[in-house]
This record gives C-alpha cells, structure tokens and sequence, in this order.
C-alpha cells in the first residue's frame, strides 16, 4: 500500500484540464448506473460545530476502484495553527478488497472541490457564452485560492476581473502574481456579489448572510452550501445539484428551501443535465444559477484514484507493508 500526502500530490503536480475531465467521466458512469455512493454519516460530539464524516464509494466503468473518504471539519483549528479539514483516503483493489492506497491530503479534497466547479463553469460558459468573466471568491481559505487556481488555469482567455473578500483580510502576496494586475480586494462582500458574474462561497460562516437577490445571469458557485438566506434565491429557477438526497439535508441552503419554500427534487437539475444534456438552454439568459454540491464520495475516489496510478508511474509516495 502506498502512503501520499500534500507533498506528494503538488511533486505529481495539478492538471485541471485532467481533474475536470474525470468528473464529466464520472457523472457519465453515474448516469449509467455503475457507481455506489450510500447516504454519508455525519458523526458530531462535544462542540456541535465539529463534524466528521464517512463517504464510502464505488466508480465503476474503466475506473473500477472503491475505497472511503474520512473527513473531519473543526471550525476553531486555525487557533492552533492546524488546517480547519482533515482528510484521509483509502482505495481499495475491487476484485480482492486489498488496500493499496492510504492519502492524508487536504490538497485532495480541496482539488476534487475545485474540480467539480470547473465542470459546472464550463457546462456555464458553453450554454451562455459570457464576452468575460468577472470572478468573485467569498472566503480565502484553500478551497478559495484553489478556485482561482483553477478559474485562471482553465478559463484565462475570458478572465477579466477577480473580487476576494475575506472577514480576516487578505495579504496581497497570497494572490496569485499572474492575476494581481486583474484583482480587487472588496471591503465587503455586498460589492464582491453585485459586480461579478461568477461567485464562489468558499467561507465556514456560523450564519447565513447573504440576503440579496443574485445579479442577472450569473453563476453561483455554493460551495460553502450555508451561506445564502432561503429569500435571497427562492425566485431562483436553474438551480442545480449533485445530489438531491444528499444536498437536501445537514442544513444545507437547498434544505432550507425545501422547507421554507417548498423547492422539491422534480424543481432541480442535476450535474448530468447540464454537463451532459445541455439542460441550461431551457433557462433564459438572464436566469441566475444556483449550484449546491454536496460533495459525492465517487469524485474524491476518482481523484485519488488518478493520484495513485500517478503515483506508481513517477515512483512517489511510501510504500508500507503488511505484517503476514
């Protein structure tokens, strides 16, 4: 079995074209019906605002890999200098049950989240054509640098504008030097949200803030999936998910409608509507896009599963043995 941590993931390096391109192939083999994904555990004690979570899943098609993702959240680690999400990986052999791979890599998580909004974003950008893009990132943390990562990497030609906004501030030598000359730092997120097209919630907010309608036709990237009063989106029609059964629960914002304003399965689309079956051109171009995922196990297990072939090609990582 092979050991990989964050060091090991940036020596085999990131190709955002590859990582998105393995989602599109995994929502393919959902749609098909071959991957297993059961309803995840969130496991809480003590300080309620902790939580971990077990995400067992099953790809099958050409990946044919299964394996968990062990994840915990604990809000208040950065006051002890240590990263809010701790993740760890096993993949298992599907014919044996062998493990042959053990990743402790926040990295991990964080590319298969950003991986995940890439695909949104270009199923967006090929159904509304938008001259440019103007990008807002709320929260900038890891998940929010790797978004402009990702957005910059992928989407440059139509990059014209990058808004960061962070409760805590923001240094300018954490921005990328190769997008600075295009990026403002917003003193709230009120403006961040009026002047973009495209915005990523990336936060770990305690309460829902966001109580203004979207802009016209804009994309909005719900990472975070709690930051967004139910009345600032209930008018919303293209609202999209990974998961109904797995979004619509944990308090997530698609909860809260469900609830408080009656949003049911049959009202969304899915990452196969839009990715796969062009389902956005049923909406007008001015309707705004409301994406929530979820997070699916089946993308972790894809991306890691990419890591460790790369992994046993280059020669990284350390191998551990078993006692016979």
């Amino acid at each position: 079995m092979i050991y990989l941590h964050d060091g090991h993931i940036r020596e085999i390096g990131i190709d955002w074209k590859r990582l998105i391109g393995l989602i599109e192939e995994v929502v393919r083999i959902k749609e098909q019906g071959d991957c297993v994904h059961p309803l995840k555990p969130y496991l809480r004690f003590h300080d309620p605002a902790n939580r971990m979570i077990a995400m067992p899943a099953f790809v099958g098609g050409n990946m044919n890999r299964a394996g968990i993702k062990w994840i915990a959240s604990f809000p208040n680690n950065n006051r002890l200098g240590l990263p809010r999400a701790q993740n760890t990986i096993i993949l298992n052999d599907t014919s044996t049950g062998e493990p042959i791979a053990f990743f402790h890599s926040g990295l991990l998580s964080g590319l298969r989240t950003a991986a995940v909004s890439g695909f949104m974003l270009r199923a967006y950008v090929a159904a509304r054509q938008p001259a440019e893009l103007q990008v807002g990132i709320i929260g900038w943390g890891p998940i929010g640098r790797l978004h402009l990562e990702m957005c910059a990497e992928r989407f440059g030609n139509k990059l014209k504008r990058v808004t960061l906004f962070d409760l805590q501030g923001i240094d300018w030598d954490s921005v990328p030097e190769a997008v600075r000359a295009i990026t403002d730092i917003a003193d709230d997120w009120q403006s961040l949200y009026r002047s973009s097209n495209v915005i990523a919630t990336c936060t770990v907010a305690k309460e829902r803030y966001i109580d203004e309608a979207p802009p016209t036709g804009a994309l909005l990237l719900n990472v975070s999936l709690r930051d967004y009063l139910p009345e600032s989106v209930a008018k919303v029609k293209a609202i999209i998910v990974d998961d109904w059964q797995e979004v619509s629960r944990e308090n997530t914002d698609v909860e809260q409608l469900h609830i408080r304003c009656g949003l049911q399965e049959s009202d969304v689309r899915t990452m196969a509507d839009v990715g796969l079956r062009d389902g956005l051109a049923e909406f007008r171009a001015e309707e705004p896009v409301y994406f929530n995922p979820m997070g699916l196990a089946v993308f972790d297990i894809a991306v890691a599963d990419y890591y460790w072939q790369e992994a046993v090609r280059l020669g990284k990582g350390v191998m551990l043995e078993s006692c016979p």
